[in-house]
């Protein structure tokens, strides 16, 4: 596991979703400076992060929709560091879990260097990544589809089939 241990004059956790960010920006203190809903655009990231470009970093969890953040952070010069899903317990131990909870839980990991990394793949390698993960859900999905057909025959005794379904002729 690494960890993120850099220091910054202010820290952002960023709690991701698809149609909204909750944001929750931190000093070296840990004051909190910023801690609000916005929709999920470009803009109106950019309106709160401004005052504080070149001495932040921005920070979210590993979800579906963190690529357009790492780039928007990537183009305004803002340090960006994706956290592990996987071992962020801390935000997903507590009893009260919510998005302005878990903003600044990330933030405050951040800051006090227990923010797990996750690699955050470059922009040009992730169409690749995505199409070969599709592509692997599809096979899988076909196999599972032939599977089914040669267990049924076998679950009510039927003759076995005598083609092969991996060839297309057969199918």
């Amino acid at each position: 596991m690494n960890f993120y241990n850099s220091t910054h004059p202010y820290y952002c956790g960023i709690d991701l979703h698809a149609r909204i960010l909750y944001v929750c920006i931190i000093d070296n203190n840990g004051q909190t400076i910023v801690h609000k809903e916005i929709s999920a655009d470009a803009n109106k990231l950019h309106n709160l992060l401004e005052p504080y470009i070149g001495n932040i970093v921005v920070g979210v969890e590993c979800m579906h929709c963190w690529y357009w953040v790492s780039d928007f952070c990537d183009d305004i010069g803002v340090d960006f560091i994706l956290g592990h899903a996987l071992y962020m317990k801390a935000i997903h131990g507590g009893k009260a879990k919510n998005d302005k909870i878990d903003s600044y839980k990330i933030a405050k990991l951040i800051r006090g260097g227990n923010f797990t990394l996750a690699y955050t793949y470059p922009k040009e390698m992730r169409a690749t990544r995505d199409l070969l993960r599709r592509r692997m859900k599809i096979v899988r999905h076909g196999s599972d589809l032939k599977a089914h057909v040669v267990n049924t025959t076998s679950q009510y005794n039927l003759p076995s089939n005598r083609v092969n379904l991996k060839n297309i002729c057969a199918r």
